[in-house]
């Protein structure tokens, strides 16, 4: 279904082809009576949509500066073939521009959201249980990625491979472990924030009940990742220090989580990262993801730096 059909089915008018904003998934600003707003995917089918949107307007209740689904006529959120899409208020504000103010509050949202979770998946969010990668997909994306940084001159080393196999290796126990799990926006990264000024929530669409450290290690390598305004590296110690600050502010980690914490990263970028650079090979043409991808190995290769106590 082309996208002025959905634009239209939601209420709003359309006189061409909308065009998204975003260009790795459909997002479509348009114009209300009541202002802009944004159509967007969501999660499918229409009942797991229904949860997150119990979830959000949950935490928008607890006081989190997070979307919600916009008051509308039509059905909000509603399913279009193989896709669900939901209409949102489209948030003024400015994007993440890496000061310590805004790291430091970025890390305090996500402290909140984290201490607002039950001890069980209330909303009956889907449950992280991707612990099946196996040795051939490690050679594979290895060699792509490998492929993909030599016209730039950049040669990538064996030790990247053997990090990765690694995680392979010990994904079993990590799963094994009783972890404690969070419901959590799982997306928790600079291009879904826009600054008002506190930080505020506007893609939560990805939300999930995950590890609380697995979140944290995916705002470590990718929290910078597809936001020009944002530097073309990972968190410096430094900038991690300050998240953690204002994460600490609502949440203590335990101590078994610390101990995990490095095979909690590898992990992530086994599941996060290696398929980005692997599968994206237009990424390794723009300098910014290029040196990005570049300092994600060096962060994966030197994981002491980057433990879960502030320096």
């Amino acid at each position: 279904m082309n996208a002025k059909t959905i634009v239209k089915k939601f209420g709003f008018e359309a006189e061409k082809e909308p065009v998204s904003i975003y260009p790795f998934s459909p997002v479509y600003r348009v114009a209300g009576t009541e202002g802009d707003f944004i159509i967007k995917k969501t999660q499918h089918p229409i009942q797991k949509a229904h949860h997150l949107m119990d979830y959000i307007k949950k935490l928008n209740e607890q006081g989190i500066e997070v979307v919600t689904p916009a008051k509308i006529p039509a059905n909000n959120p509603m399913t279009f073939e193989e896709n669900t899409f939901v209409v949102y208020p489209f948030i003024t504000g400015e994007p993440y521009s890496a000061t310590p103010h805004e790291i430091m509050e970025a890390g305090r949202l996500l402290g909140r959201i984290h201490s607002l979770s039950s001890s069980g998946n209330e909303f009956e969010l889907e449950e992280y249980d991707v612990y099946d990668f196996t040795e051939e997909e490690v050679d594979e994306s290895f060699q792509d990625i490998v492929e993909n940084a030599a016209p730039h001159g950049i040669v990538i080393g064996l030790e990247l491979k053997s990090r990765l196999l690694k995680a392979v290796y010990q994904q079993e126990e990590l799963k094994e472990i009783a972890l404690p799990s969070v419901a959590t926006p799982y997306d928790f990264k600079a291009n879904n924030l826009i600054y008002t000024p506190q930080p505020y929530l506007i893609d939560p669409d990805n939300a999930t009940w995950v590890p609380r450290i697995f979140d944290l290690a995916l705002v470590l390598l990718l929290f910078h990742n597809e936001l020009i305004s944002a530097p073309d590296q990972p968190f410096t110690r430094n900038q991690w220090d300050l998240f953690l600050s204002g994460y600490g502010e609502f949440v203590t980690l335990s101590q078994e989580e610390k101990t995990c914490w490095p095979k909690a990263l590898e992990h992530i970028f086994l599941d996060e990262v290696m398929w980005l650079m692997a599968d994206v090979k237009e990424d390794w043409e723009n300098p910014a993801q290029r040196s990005l991808f570049t300092r994600l190995i060096e962060l994966l290769l030197n994981l002491k730096e980057f433990n879960l106590d502030q320096n």
